[in-house]
Formats: structure tokens, C-alpha cells, sequence
């Protein structure tokens, strides 16, 4: 869509306090916008959970990154995953 923005996967971590969730967080390369993904791991239908490279979302549902150094860790992920990735790629 034209509204959306490309972001790469920065961080995969697993909820503390649910049990079978795991968060995903794509950014964008300059690290300024983020959007949070939360799935079970395990589905009724499959046990097939593909994390993409990169994912396009829309431009109101991405948060911005408050903090200096979070941007700059987020800009540094993103753009690593971009170089070494192409969008499709399963991660």
C-alpha cells in the first residue's frame, strides 16, 4: 500500500509473563519508528510460525522510539538485517 513503511526485525523475545507468546519488534533503518508484533507460538492450525526479514506497516500503526539509545540499537539491528536479508527471507 503507499502508506506503508518497510521495517526489518530487531528483536524476538518471549513474554515473562504469558506462556507461548513471543514478541517481535521490527524498525525502521533509522530506528526512529517501531511497530511490536505478540503471537502464540504454537496455533490451532499449524505448527509452522514463519518470522519474516522485513514486513510493510502501515505508516499510523507504527510507535516512534523515544530514547537516543534505543534508536541508535534499533537503527544498527535494522540495518544489519536489511544487508545480510532480503524481505521475504524466513529469520
Amino acid at each position: 500500500m503507499a502508506n506503508d513503511v518497510r521495517t526489518w526485525l530487531v528483536e524476538r523475545t518471549y513474554s515473562d509473563d504469558e506462556q507461548n507468546i513471543i514478541i517481535l519488534v521490527y524498525a525502521t533503518t533509522d530506528g526512529t519508528r517501531y511497530h511490536r508484533k505478540e503471537r502464540s507460538l504454537t496455533s490451532f492450525e499449524s505448527d509452522v510460525r514463519d518470522t519474516y526479514a522485513a514486513v510493510d506497516v502501515p505508516e499510523d500503526e507504527l510507535g516512534r522510539v523515544a530514547d537516543e539509545e534505543t534508536r541508535e540499537s534499533y537503527a544498527a539491528a535494522a540495518t544489519e538485517m536489511a544487508e545480510s536479508h532480503e524481505p521475504t527471507d524466513t529469520v
